[in-house]
């Protein structure tokens, strides 16, 4: 089978969930005994030059008949034309992590054989806005690799923000939250690539200052392996602020460790951070753009150490609920199973 990825799918500055998602189902499917054929396609995916359009085109050109294909969403979604051009040839299936919603993905996904969404949430908002078979998109939730439980500090005054830094992830509301609970003891650490709203990150670079934070936060860059891991072990609490999330993988990562998530009820973030049984949740998740509900809840995180001690336990719980790698490995391989037979 064949997978057309993002350029950059492997690149240590640029890392994303996105990347992260696609990454693990490749060598997941290799392990599980398929011929994967990977052809990264460099481009401003999903807003693509004409040239690397272009190259995209002969990317598909290329591929034998009948062939398997398993296309990244943010390449899929934003070449319709493309897709159609090969749709009677190939078995196309879209790997759709943030729906579009618009006429360009609409046209773009009915030239799919098969549709794979990352979430629920995803699949649901696909179905609602698409005239599309349900039973052509499934689902592929992202796993979660097992990892040692963090230990806290009695305080919980060490926050956690691993996302991009831009404008969609809510880092702005996060400050202006910050700053009205900044006679409590907290420090911020903001781990993500800097480099993709630099007009963005200067702003609020801004806001930090203007509101002497500068000492408490710490816009660290993007990090992973053993340098990321260090991060959550010295954490407390995770804060996904976000504006908009098709599931979160951050949030299950976090919770895979035992540590608490603050995050805002927007898209998967509700069915990510789950409950640890019926009624409880492990973590607290507020209205997104609303820094007044943000400041409040981490006032009650810092303030109330038997609310501290409850969410904990609940991510402990939650940790065992936790699907792995293998069962997403597996919903992809039903999918394109039936790409194959259709």
């Amino acid at each position: 089978m064949h997978v057309v990825l993002p350029g950059d799918i492997d690149d240590p500055a640029a890392p994303s969930g996105g990347n992260g998602y696609d990454r693990r189902i490749c060598t997941g499917l290799t392990a599980a005994g398929w011929a994967v054929r990977e052809h990264a396609v460099p481009g401003a995916w999903p807003e693509p030059s004409p040239a690397e359009r272009a190259r995209l085109a002969e990317v598909l050109t290329g591929l034998p008949d009948g062939a398997l294909v398993l296309v990244d969403g943010l390449i899929a979604s934003v070449v319709p034309d493309a897709l159609a051009a090969h749709a009677r040839r190939l078995r196309l299936v879209p790997l759709v992590h943030l729906p579009l919603a618009d006429d360009t993905e609409a046209r773009a996904l009915a030239s799919a054989t098969t549709i794979v969404a990352t979430s629920t949430w995803t699949r649901d908002e696909l179905l609602r806005r698409y005239a599309l078979p349900p039973s052509r998109v499934h689902v592929a939730a992202p796993g979660v690799d097992p990892a040692l439980a963090v230990p806290g500090s009695p305080g919980g005054t060490a926050l956690l923000c691993v996302a991009a830094v831009a404008a969609h992830k809510g880092h702005d509301v996060l400050v202006e939250a910050l700053a009205a609970v900044a006679d409590r003891r907290w420090t911020l650490t903001c781990v993500g690539p800097l480099h993709r709203e630099p007009e963005f990150v200067d702003r609020l670079r801004e806001r930090i200052t203007a509101n002497r934070l500068g000492d408490r936060i710490r816009l660290a860059g993007p990090l992973v392996g053993d340098r990321l891991a260090a991060e959550f072990v010295a954490a407390d609490l995770l804060v996904h602020p976000s504006r908009g999330e098709t599931y979160g993988m951050v949030v299950t990562e976090a919770l895979a460790r035992g540590l608490p998530v603050l995050a805002t009820a927007v898209g998967g973030l509700p069915d990510a951070l789950g409950h640890a049984a019926p009624g409880q949740r492990p973590g607290m998740l507020v209205p997104p753009e609303d820094p007044g509900a943000l400041a409040d809840a981490l006032r009650h995180w810092l303030d109330d150490a038997p609310l501290r001690q409850r969410l904990r336990r609940a991510a402990h719980q939650r940790r065992a609920t936790l699907d792995d790698w293998t069962s997403t490995t597996t919903r992809i391989t039903t999918a394109l199973r039936e790409a194959m037979a259709s």
